[in-house]
């Protein structure tokens, strides 16, 4: 018999928790073009990806094992995580870190990829009546834009900035966007850890075959050690992890006005660990991006007579 008051602790606890899961989210998903700075120069973006996927399973594998954690009922939910394993690591991440690999600037990318909340909005706002965006949400989605405007603007037009890159950053976009959508709508909720297993199987399958089409060797330098660890340990197992989260416990165009706070978070990281200068418009920009998320997670009152 637990002891008085320990269930109303731990629901409390666990309350915390959920809410702070989109802020340790957005810090965590923030780091990705960090990594992709340490570790692109000393391999090939498929290469590093097989890679990170294959360990990334293996610690999945681990942990359902010592937790015994249930795997997805039914071949219709395993092709479902499949798909979304397929969108959301090997499209998003194939795209983004072959761009950059490319030389399409940090800023740029971010900036590309940035716009995943408009589309998400844009494609609620067609579904009917009942999935409509409302005017604070759009007021809200367009202050974030302007907020990653103005973010990343300093950076536009630095790197090679091809069409070949652009296009790989757009296809990332679309990937993640269609992800996002596709497991809002068709994956049952189950647990994180066995889904997130089928997930990166299935986009193994797809980026392995990919990095076998790679001439760059892999150096195994000190720094691509490190990106290697973070991108498993915490980009994966842990960003990865609470962006299904989030996505299982909140409206698709409500967690991907999450990415709009990504860009000022990586402004930031860039500042603290690579000393890239913060300007006032980029302080501009995160202020006013702030403001556009918050006005998107605004929940409205409940009317009481109702």
């Amino acid at each position: 018999m637990s002891a008085p008051g320990a269930d109303s602790r731990a629901g409390t606890r666990g309350d915390a928790w959920v809410r702070a899961m989109p802020a340790v989210f957005v810090l965590i998903w923030s780091t990705g073009f960090v990594v992709a700075r340490l570790g692109m120069p000393h391999a090939p973006p498929f290469g590093f990806l097989a890679w990170r996927y294959a360990l990334s399973v293996l610690l999945f594998l681990a942990w359902v094992a010592v937790s015994k954690a249930a795997w997805p009922q039914g071949r219709a939910q395993w092709g479902h995580l499949a798909v979304t394993g397929v969108l959301m690591h090997a499209g998003y991440l194939g795209g983004v870190w072959a761009a950059v690999k490319g030389g399409l600037g940090a800023g740029t990318a971010a900036l590309i990829v940035g716009l995943q909340p408009l589309l998400t909005a844009l494609w609620v706002s067609f579904q009917g009546p009942g999935h409509r965006v409302g005017a604070r949400q759009w007021l809200g989605l367009v202050l974030g834009l302007a907020g990653l405007l103005l973010v990343v603007l300093h950076r536009l037009g630095s790197g090679q900035a091809t069409i070949l890159n652009v296009v790989l950053a757009v296809a990332a976009l679309g990937s993640i966007t269609a992800g996002t959508l596709y497991q809002k709508g068709r994956v049952a909720p189950c647990d994180v850890r066995t889904a997130a297993v089928v997930q990166l199987l299935a986009a193994f399958a797809v980026t392995a075959p990919l990095a076998l089409l790679e001439t760059e060797a892999i150096v195994w330098h000190r720094d691509l050690q490190l990106a290697m660890a973070w991108s498993v340990v915490a980009l994966t197992l842990g960003g990865s992890s609470l962006l299904y989260l989030l996505i299982q416990r909140g409206a698709a165009t409500r967690v991907s006005s999450l990415m709009y706070l990504v860009p000022p978070c990586t402004a930031m990281l860039a500042w603290l660990m690579f000393d890239e200068p913060i300007t006032a418009t980029v302080v501009a920009g995160m202020v006013l991006t702030a403001v556009g998320v918050g006005l998107v997670l605004h929940q409205a009152p409940s009317n009481p007579r109702r």
